[in-house]
Parts: C-alpha cells; sequence; structure tokens
C-alpha cells in the first residue's frame, strides 16, 4: 500500500480548512442533498463529502461509510494531491490500494472516483467521491456530472466563508479570527507550545479619508493587509477587526522571534511607502501579548491584552 503523501501547500490548506469551521460539525441537509444526488446519479453504494485534516479523513456527509478514517489509508488524501479526479477503476489491480485495509475489508472497496473540492484560495480541501464493492467503468461524462456536483459543494463552501471573511482585505474578520485563533490556541496548550499576538492600529486613516478620499483610505488598508499576507507565516492567522485595526496570532513562536518577526515587518512597511511613492504613510501602533507553557491562552484575553498595549503605545 501506498501512503498518500502531502500537497505541496499542506500548511496554507489546513489552515483554509480549519478556517472554515467545518469539521466535527453535524449533519447539513445542503450537503447531505449533493451525496444523495451523486449516489443516485451513479448508482454506486458509497457516496461522500469528505475533507482531509492533519491525520485524518473527516466525512461531512456519507451514505455506505463511517465519520472519518486515518489519512494514511484514505484514498481521498490521494486525489487532492492533483487539481484532476482520480479514477481506480479496480483496486485490486492497483499496487497503491491493493493491500488497503479499506479494500481487504469494509467497506470493501473495489472501485473509486474522486473529485477534489478547490476552496477559492486555490487549496484543495476535499474530495466529492463514490466507491463500490465491485469494478466498473467510468467515462469522461460520468467525471462532467461529477464536475456539476463538485462546483455545487464549492459554491456552499464560498457561501459558509462569507460570514467569516473581511471583504475589503481578504482577511479574517472579527467572527472567523476568534475561531479559528481559539483552535490554535487549544493546540499550542496541547503541545505546550508559545503563541503570541500582536494587534495593529494604522494611524492616519481619518485623516487619508479626508485628505485623499474614501478610495484611497480603502486602499491604504487593502495595502496593509497585503503587506501582513506577505510579511507572516502560512501558519499565521491574520484578520482586520475594525476599520483600521488589524490583528495576528502566530503559533509556536517565542517571544525573542515575535520580536524580530514584528522589527523585519516595520521595515517592509517603511520600505513599501517610500518605494511606492504613498502621498501618505502608512504608519501604525502595535501591543503584542503573549501565551506560554502554564500561561493564560484564552483567546479573549490575549486580544485584549494587545489592544490595551496599542492604546498605550498612543500616549
Amino acid at each position: 500500500m501506498k501512503k498518500p503523501e502531502l500537497p505541496v501547500d499542506e500548511t496554507h490548506r489546513l489552515q483554509v480548512l480549519h478556517h472554515l469551521n467545518i469539521l466535527d460539525t453535524g449533519n447539513e441537509e445542503r450537503f447531505d442533498r449533493l451525496t444523495r444526488l451523486a449516489k443516485q446519479m451513479f448508482g454506486s453504494k458509497i457516496a461522500a463529502i469528505s475533507f482531509i485534516d492533519i491525520n485524518r479523513q473527516w466525512v461531512k456527509s456519507g451514505i455506505g461509510l463511517e465519520t472519518e478514517y486515518p489519512r494514511d489509508i484514505s484514498f481521498c488524501a490521494h486525489t487532492i494531491l492533483d487539481s484532476d479526479p482520480m479514477v481506480v477503476n479496480d483496486t485490486q489491480a492497483d499496487v497503491r490500494f491493493s493491500d488497503n485495509p479499506l479494500v481487504l475489508g469494509e467497506p470493501n472497496i473495489r472501485f473509486y472516483a474522486g473529485y477534489p473540492i478547490r476552496h477559492v484560495s486555490g487549496s484543495l480541501l476535499g474530495t466529492l467521491s463514490i466507491a463500490d464493492d465491485e469494478p466498473r467503468g467510468f467515462d469522461d461524462y460520468d467525471l462532467r456530472c461529477m464536475k456539476d456536483i463538485v462546483d455545487l459543494v464549492e459554491n456552499e463552501l464560498a457561501s459558509m466563508q462569507l460570514t467569516t471573511q473581511d471583504h475589503l482585505t481578504g482577511l479574517l474578520n472579527e467572527h472567523g479570527f476568534e475561531v479559528l485563533c481559539q483552535n490554535s490556541l487549544n493546540m499550542c496548550e496541547r503541545l505546550n507550545a508559545p503563541a503570541s499576538l500582536a494587534f495593529f492600529d494604522v494611524r492616519g486613516l481619518k485623516m487619508i479619508n479626508k485628505l485623499q478620499g474614501n478610495v484611497e483610505g480603502d486602499r491604504a488598508l487593502v495595502f496593509f493587509a497585503d503587506l501582513l499576507k506577505f510579511g507572516f507565516r502560512d501558519s499565521d492567522v491574520l484578520a482586520r477587526l475594525e476599520s483600521d485595526k488589524f490583528a495576528v496570532l502566530m503559533t509556536n513562536t517565542p517571544i525573542a522571534n515575535t520580536r524580530d518577526i514584528l522589527d523585519r515587518f516595520k521595515e517592509r512597511v517603511d520600505r513599501y511607502a517610500v518605494e511606492n511613492r504613498l502621498p501618505y504613510t502608512l504608519d501604525y501602533y502595535v501591543g503584542v501579548s503573549w501565551a506560554e507553557p502554564e500561561a493564560d491562552y484564552d483567546f479573549g484575553h490575549l486580544v485584549d491584552v494587545a489592544r490595551n498595549l496599542a492604546i498605550k503605545a498612543k500616549g
């Protein structure tokens, strides 16, 4: 049996998946109806909408499957390695799967077809899949029909993201930030890993709006958001909390490293304003809070501390 490799964007892919806050949620008719449609359309015994987490395949909606399986034996974990669908007409004739526990035992998969589910960011989060206990064919027309259902799944995911995303900058909004940060902090606490939260208060936005206009003010916010995206890691959690307030959660980041990261970010911001000849400066106040082993990993506490330090920096 061949274990699935990791996608090249695995860190970002997992961040996007966890940001959706869909894992370990209950049944939803909007997904269940699409699973039923796939089963009926292809006459398969198994149909599922699944997402690939760190070490598991989690089934959001499934017929004929358990709720989750180890990632090491997941067919769908192979499917998300490529944007093309994966079809295995006879699993016993494929060396990747012939001795897979899901082939040798329940649910006795002999045929598999999976189509990757793409997030708007480009990451492949999971699959729509069908399977049977007998080998069978699957032609181009079948794949086109499967893609039609996948499009509907992707539309549902996009509508979910609208509730957690800031429309102007594309960063998380306050709700999305809280959900993803608390999940990340819980993980850090379990692993005894440090985390830090930086709160940014962009200076002079009201003056930019007054002198340059609201359109230019919005551009300044987008510039700052883009600098955050380039200045921090894919694994960091970025958000716009209020009009001119931003925040970043850095996991597994000691205090000394955080200071270095923020110093480099300040240099990047200053350099950007000069190189692009902006008619204003992109300056800001920043406050930083930390969570360390045997300390407080509460999201609300970290935000309050960092926010108050940013306010204090204003003088």
